[in-house]
């Protein structure tokens, strides 16, 4: 018997989500060049962040949504650190990253902007979606689905696959510059990739450029991980292969990333690749 999540199905789940998705990614696209913007408080503690009305009026979108279509479930957002607790029989909850780049929006970049949600139980990724705002396309996946589908802003979409090819016909995708890092990035990248790219803005989009295999890998310094920017990647990650492999002393190690239920700090890098790719990286590896 299929499973049920309040009074939908799990095809219906993944239509409100991605409606969800869609209704966002437009508010954020109206607000391009007429925005208020004030800045806030870091996670660590300094005024170095940024919230703008597109921010607010996204998130305000999805908990609309979210009460309409799920009133039982649990909600964790980042704008004004919302937290509502699961009341139903299971403990699902939804994360919403309702803007995702703010500081590149801020900036009225034309990439880098993106909005996230994903649904989670039990440590698991049950959907998630990725949405870029400027192209208006759709990254994710429903419940009890196998595939991650890439869906245009006229609603064609297709199954993401990911093809057999070596690292060194790739990039590597770095969110940090390499004198960044403590160790030989430069040297790593040359014998492995044919070329480095360097990346900020929206964490989503730089790992969609990873799903579509824009790029063959995603290096990210340590950072403060999460829930409404970690889970949805961590699942659409899982869901297509790719593994995530912690760099201590210029060594790999894989490790196994649970969606976080606060904000944590990873004081480690991470190396992401498909995991058809692990054996290319042997000599690197613990």
């Amino acid at each position: 018997m299929p499973e049920t999540f309040g009074n939908l199905t799990a095809p219906l789940v993944g239509v409100a989500m991605k409606e969800m998705v869609r209704r966002a990614i437009n508010e954020i696209r109206r607000q391009r060049f007429i925005f208020e913007a004030q800045a806030k408080l870091g996670y660590g503690g300094e005024c170095n962040d940024l919230v703008t009305s597109a921010d607010r009026q996204a998130q305000r979108i999805y908990l609309k949504m979210l009460r309409e279509c799920f009133p039982d479930f649990g909600v964790i957002a980042e704008e004004d650190e919302l937290r509502v607790e699961c009341c139903g029989s299971r403990q699902l909850y939804f994360t919403l990253d309702p803007l995702d780049g703010t500081k590149a929006f801020g900036r009225r970049q034309s990439t880098g902007v993106g909005t996230m949600i994903s649904l989670v139980e039990d440590g698991k990724v049950l959907a998630a979606y990725v949405g870029d705002v400027m192209t208006q396309e759709i990254y994710g996946y429903r419940p009890e689905s196998d595939r991650v589908h890439r869906i245009s802003e006229y609603e064609v979409g297709e199954a993401i696959t990911v093809s057999q090819r070596p690292l060194i016909q790739g990039v590597l995708l770095s969110r940090d510059a390499p004198w960044k890092f403590q160790w030989e990035v430069d040297r790593f990248a040359s014998d492995h990739f044919k070329d480095i790219d360097i990346e900020g803005g929206s964490i989503g989009i730089s790992f969609a450029r990873l799903w579509k295999q824009e790029v063959a890998a995603l290096l990210m310094g340590a950072a403060w991980e999460t829930p409404w920017d970690s889970s949805p990647v961590i699942g659409i990650c899982r869901q297509l292969g790719f593994v995530f492999l912690e760099v201590k002393q210029g060594k790999f190690r894989q490790v196994e990333l649970a969606p976080p239920l606060q904000v944590v700090r990873r004081e480690s890098d991470l190396l992401v690749v498909h995991q058809q790719h692990l054996e290319e990286l042997k000599e690197w590896m613990w």
